[in-house]
């Protein structure tokens, strides 16, 4: 029996086999929450709309005038469009230079090296959450076809859906300390701020968020810990499920381009233009290195895309090549184009229409957030706060967005470091992710598996991250001291 994403359901994959179709306890708990969010978890835009309605009605509740309320839906639906196209950007690029053949090559080289099932999961974590500091969406590609890759090894007897949980630890544990972190992009670029945020926050430029020596260890922990359950996680050699036991198809995912068949196709095939694109785009970067320093103008989004809309375009090599790339990875960023004008509404809605007393909900908020926490216990609260609304809001861009107003508010009042408060969110927004399948999908279909496959999996790193990540909020934090925001 094939399930709709074209794979066996385990149990039919391991009847006569000799595996024991017997999860532990732990797993068997992750499978069932699975079972019960896939029968009743909607779409995330769905979640998207249930927070318009909330905040609106909060709002209203405040004391705001439902007339002021619905302007302020409609004045700020537009305005992170600059934003959402850089975000789908970043994502879209992400995968093209993932997917282009030369990264197919240094797959195959890189499948090469593990000698057990259970090594190779502990080995494509450690290259995902790696790969992960860098780009998300490049992990995420990149990891999955390294399963895909390892999987062909039928020696190794590789577990494919540990595998698959590993591949997809970038997004659950360090994407968002890297330099692709949207709200760390976010606070560092002034013109990706809304005014009803710069005059909260100010810019927060990367040495004082995931370039702090205290983000740099949680990476590390995080990483190391993260490798070890994998390892212990995964099952062992006759108790794994294999692709092949799941029926995968392992084919190739990188085609040969189709034979040119007419005269206008001759540029589109021909890498004349991308040399002449590649020498202007790099020329530029190299300037804008050499001008501003490599920690400021990477953490500058557009030309943090153009670098890798150039590293695309030059392993893409032809223009044909490139196209079809794009033309696979745009699906991928539909969620991001639809959710995000939602998320600006619900920012500009937060801040704008003024309640009892003049003051706007997020300030009723941020009050709530003062009187129950303490500088010190801070980070717990927020961090406890922001794992629990990602679950919801599985955007680490747009929850940035509507959380931002209030809690940066809460930092200021509790003299809180802000580049910190920033990196606590990061830290407990990437939680939720781990059982969340929302951004799970591209690596699901590269893999031909579902979300319950992984999750019993993801679900135990989950359990073991959830009080280290807090406890490291909590200390680190310690070793931080209040600055006023910086103003442009």
């Amino acid at each position: 029996m094939v399930d709709l994403a074209g794979s066996k359901s385990v149990a039919a994959a391991t009847q006569g086999t000799g595996h024991s179709r017997q999860p532990g306890g732990l797993e068997r708990f992750a499978l069932r929450i699975s079972d019960w969010a896939e029968r009743w978890y909607p779409d995330a835009f769905v979640f998207a709309i249930v927070g318009v309605v909330v905040v609106a009605l909060g709002a209203v509740v405040s004391g705001a005038a439902p007339t002021a309320v619905a302007k302020s839906f409609g004045s700020g639906f537009w305005t992170l469009i600059p934003f959402t196209m850089q975000i789908g950007m970043g994502a879209l690029l992400g995968f093209v230079v993932a997917s282009s053949t030369p990264a197919a090559w240094l797959i195959r080289k890189l499948a090469l090296y593990p000698s057990t099932g259970k090594g190779a999961v502990a080995y494509i974590a450690l290259v995902t959450m790696l790969v992960s500091l860098v780009s998300w969406a490049l992990s995420l590609i990149f990891s999955a076809l390294l399963v895909r890759e390892l999987a062909r090894r039928i020696e190794l007897k590789m577990d494919y859906r540990a595998a698959g949980a590993a591949a997809y630890l970038g997004l659950g544990a360090t994407w968002a300390l890297g330099i692709s972190s949207a709200a760390a992009q976010i606070q560092a670029n002034p013109a990706s701020l809304p005014k009803t945020l710069i005059s909260i926050t100010g810019v927060i430029p990367f040495e004082q968020t995931i370039f702090l020596w205290q983000s740099m260890s949680m990476v590390v922990v995080l990483t190391v810990i993260s490798v070890i359950v994998a390892y212990l996680s995964a099952p062992a050699e006759e108790r794994s499920v294999t692709a092949q036991d799941l029926g995968v198809d392992l084919g190739d995912p990188v085609q040969a381009l189709p034979k040119r068949e007419r005269p206008g196709e001759w540029l589109e095939y021909s890498p004349i233009l991308t040399v002449a694109l590649a020498i202007m785009g790099f020329g530029w970067l190299v300037q804008e290195f050499a001008a501003k320093g490599f920690v400021l103008a990477i953490s500058n989004l557009n030309t943090y895309n153009f670098l890798f809309f150039m590293i695309g375009l030059v392993l893409c090599w032809r223009p044909r090549r490139f196209i079809e790339a794009v033309a696979k990875a745009t699906p991928s960023i539909a969620a991001i184009l639809i959710q995000f004008p939602l998320y600006g509404a619900i920012a500009a809605m937060l801040v704008e229409p003024k309640g009892f007393g003049g003051v706007a909900l997020a300030d009723h908020i941020a009050s709530m957030f003062v009187s129950i926490s303490t500088q010190h216990l801070f980070p717990v609260t927020m961090g406890i706060y922001s794992a629990v609304l990602g679950f919801f809001v599985p955007s680490g861009g747009g929850k940035w967005l509507i959380e931002a107003p209030y809690v940066m508010a809460a930092a200021n009042e509790l003299k809180v470091h802000l580049g910190w408060a920033v990196q606590v969110y990061n830290a407990a927004e990437a939680l939720p992710n781990l059982i969340n399948p929302f951004w799970m999908l591209p690596l699901l279909g590269i893999l031909k598996l579902r979300a319950k496959d992984l999750i019993g999996f993801t679900f135990t790193q989950f359990m073991v991250h959830t009080p280290i990540v807090l406890l490291m909020l909590w200390g680190l934090g310690l070793t931080l001291t209040y600055q006023p925001p910086v103003m442009p």
